[in-house]
């Protein structure tokens, strides 16, 4: 990791065509950039390019059995690069552009790098809504693979800061765009499982397949997407969740009638709440406390997504 007190060299740009040119000129030489989505800051290569990803990974310290997400412009694209069946299309007909990641069977030939599916025959799908995300895949004329841009198993980054103070000069150029708008990553369905939850709730993938998602416990086998190690997203601090009250070496993170230091929304909207919650937590690793401790969060609708990201947090 980065010592706190170097100076960095990574090039922050506003975004515009002017910045999306260059980072579309970085990843047809085979590097990587950050660049926002509308869930988090992503670190993005060519997909089809093994040694630029290789640069993700080392870029990240990310371990190489854990898969990484393509973005590319359309449903069109995706299925050039996958299979769909009726519910994958179904899904991708009302959620894409969006938070929603697909997990398919990879069509042979694709030209995706094995290093981005970690040697598995299927591939991780999304088709980004963010204008940013959009323009750099039409000025790169590449599937973009992009994990989050920070270290691996570190807080996710919803802003530009955020990734120059987790990667450092590894991040190179960083389009800045402001703050992510959903703050968590997206939702990963593979056949009828939610393998990840995001900003797209349970209920609302459910109503769309016929006889509903399959609720079984997925144990064992292989990382078949991201988000799935136990301990992910984790701040430097031990993590203390359902505080009403915080210890005297804890900063206190509240939500609606709990207050704390700081709050990921004062009134109980946990759609708020998913927007601000890495950046409270990177708000928290920073401060003078010893610990961090998080108000109670209701688990229905996105709920869910920002509770299975803080028992990870915890569980380091």
């Amino acid at each position: 990791m980065p010592s706190p007190n170097a100076p960095s060299t990574s090039v922050v740009r506003p975004y515009g065509k002017a910045a999306i040119d260059a980072a579309a000129a970085v990843i047809r030489r085979g590097g990587i950039v950050a660049v926002p989505t509308e869930t988090v800051y992503g670190l993005a290569a060519d997909a089809g390019d093994a040694d630029a990803v290789a640069r993700i990974y080392a870029a990240k310290g990310r371990p190489s059995f854990n898969p990484l997400i393509v973005h590319v412009a359309s449903l069109t694209a995706a299925a050039e690069l996958a299979m769909f069946d009726a519910d994958a299309r179904a899904l991708a007909a009302a959620f894409w552009p969006g938070p929603l990641t697909l997990v398919l069977s990879i069509r042979a030939g694709a030209p995706i790098a094995s290093l981005v599916t970690a040697g598995l025959d299927t591939v991780a799908l999304r088709v980004p809504a963010h204008r940013a995300m959009q323009a750099l895949i039409a000025a790169a004329g590449r599937p973009l693979a992009a994990p989050s841009a920070n270290r691996s198993n570190g807080l996710s980054p919803t802003t530009a800061a955020h990734v120059v103070a987790s990667l450092g000069d590894a991040a190179g150029l960083v389009v800045d765009d402001g703050p992510c708008a959903a703050g968590v990553e997206s939702t990963i369905v593979a056949g009828r499982r939610i393998l990840r939850p995001g900003p797209i709730p349970a209920a609302a993938i459910a109503a769309l397949l016929p006889g509903g998602l399959d609720e079984t416990p997925v144990v064992g086998g292989p990382v078949t997407a991201p988000g799935q190690l136990a301990t992910h997203y984790a701040p430097a601090k031990p993590l203390r969740l359902d505080a009403t009250i915080a210890a005297a070496d804890e900063w206190l993170i509240g939500f609606g009638a709990v207050a704390g230091n700081a709050t990921l929304s004062a009134r109980g909207d946990p759609v708020e709440a998913a927007a601000n919650l890495f950046a409270a937590l990177h708000l928290a690793d920073a401060s003078p406390a010893r610990a961090i401790a998080v108000a109670p969060i209701p688990a229905a609708g996105i709920g869910a997504a920002i509770n299975d990201r803080l028992a990870r947090a915890a569980s380091r």
